[in-house]
């Protein structure tokens, strides 16, 4: 429906156009009280909408949050803990500690039949890995932010082409709108000279079939256009019916330099930046996994209270407000090979990755060369295509008169007439193809 076939051929996924800087215009109305949107308007009402856009930016969100987490994880944390236990009695006394004479409880590794706990606890794990966390959860966050890029310019991919394709075909309808008159002007004089018994009446017979069939393709190229219109209106408005008109093509812009858009490019290409974090992510992985051959160190503080009353100080002078300090360090002895077994998947993911970045480098070289070939193209063949509708329309106003003198057949117009409307429409297509080729340019570089 997008015709994207045709923008795959023309450009390749990685494309982009270095054609004039968007301009920030804020829609207007048109004297008909259509909508005139921009192409930079239609791009910024397309990332409102696409699903794809969104998902991509809410999965960037996502992973900054986890880098976040990954960090705060290094720091030590906090907690207020308060507990009340009550155990059973066993019918014996206690008869000396802190607890004094009083009930035993039942259950031996309970230090009294009442205790109260209201401590403060701070907690901290140091170790490898924790450190490897954050190393992937920044690569994996970076990675992250190059597929958000990738998607919006892809949507921007998309806008261009819909967006270029409506002007194509508003071009189109207005050509095929001259190219009936035409047709209609030139039955008007086949049917004067028939009358006047200066031509045959098969001469107003090809005329008519002529205009029947310019009648056609008017209305084909209507529906065309209203085709193209509501495939773009789908991106923009909540009621793709909406009317709207696009902004008249600019003048034609030179085309950048090969170093300059391969310099752009290669600084600025979310594939290559998304494929170099892949591989920072998976050599955090290998870390990672490394680190469970080593242990972890556990610190714990505890301040407060945990005694029999709830309260500072206990019977006697004893004091119940005190801190307790406990480190942890856990030596991995044996796992049944798990660890080696991870490393092991953690190197086969970076190897993949490693694949993965010199593939996207070849590739970024490949369509920088096949985009900035077809730019190329479409610009040398604009002033051919400029002089091509300029003879077919002599050629049609001198045989329209050596017709009107009697010197031409009625082929000869009709051939005159489908030359001069092949030669505008191919006009107008190469003018699109170059302008889209330059927006394909400049989205590659990231200047779009």
């Amino acid at each position: 429906m997008f015709r994207l076939a045709a923008i795959l051929t023309l450009l390749v996924p990685i494309t982009g156009a270095y054609a004039q800087t968007p301009t920030r215009a804020i829609a207007s109305h048109n004297a008909s009280g259509a909508i005139v949107i921009s192409l930079d308007e239609a791009i910024q009402r397309a990332r409102k909408s696409d699903l794809a856009y969104a998902a991509a930016r809410a999965n960037q969100g996502t992973s900054a949050i986890d880098s976040y987490l990954a960090k705060a994880a290094l720091l030590p944390t906090a907690a207020y803990h308060n507990q009340l236990l009550y155990t059973q009695p066993n019918g014996r006394r206690n008869q000396g500690g802190q607890v004094g004479n009083q009930a035993a409880p039942i259950f031996i590794a309970n230090n009294a039949i009442r205790e109260y706990a209201s401590q403060a606890s701070i907690n901290e794990t140091i170790g490898l890995k924790q450190f490897a966390d954050v190393k992937a959860a920044d690569a994996n966050a970076a990675q992250a932010s190059a597929e958000l890029e990738i998607a919006r310019r892809g949507l921007v991919a998309t806008v261009v082409s819909l967006y270029y394709s409506v002007s194509d075909a508003e071009t189109k309808e207005k050509l095929m709108t001259e190219a009936f008159r035409e047709a209609q002007a030139f039955t008007n004089v086949t049917r004067e000279r028939e009358s006047e018994r200066e031509v045959a009446h098969s001469d107003v017979v090809k005329a008519e079939l002529q205009q029947e069939q310019r009648e056609i393709d008017l209305s084909n190229a209507k529906v065309a256009a209203e085709t193209a219109r509501l495939n773009l209106a789908v991106l923009l408005f909540s009621d793709p019916r909406t009317p709207y008109k696009t902004q008249p093509l600019a003048a034609i812009q030179p085309l950048p330099t090969r170093d300059e858009v391969n310099a752009e490019a290669t600084t600025h290409n979310p594939e290559l930046k998304s494929a170099m974090a892949a591989l920072k992510a998976s050599d955090a992985g290998v870390e990672a996994a490394w680190a469970s051959y080593l242990p972890d160190l556990a610190l714990n503080f505890n301040y407060g209270i945990d005694a029999p009353q709830f309260a500072v100080n206990g019977p006697e002078g004893v004091k119940n407000l005190g801190y307790s300090i406990s480190g942890t360090l856990d030596l991995p002895v044996w796992n049944w090979f798990s660890t080696q077994k991870k490393v092991k998947q953690s190197e086969i993911r970076r190897s993949v990755a490693q694949v993965a970045l010199t593939t996207t480098q070849r590739s970024l070289i490949a369509n920088l060369e096949e985009a900035y070939a077809h730019a190329a193209a479409a610009h040398d063949q604009l002033a051919l295509l400029d002089e091509s509708v300029h003879t077919a329309k002599e050629s049609l106003h001198l045989t329209n008169l050596r017709y009107e003198a009697g010197e031409a057949t009625v082929l000869e117009v009709v051939d005159a007439q489908n030359a001069a409307i092949t030669a505008q429409n191919a006009q107008a297509d190469g003018v699109v193809q170059y302008e889209t080729a330059l927006a394909y340019l400049q989205i590659l570089t990231g200047k779009l």
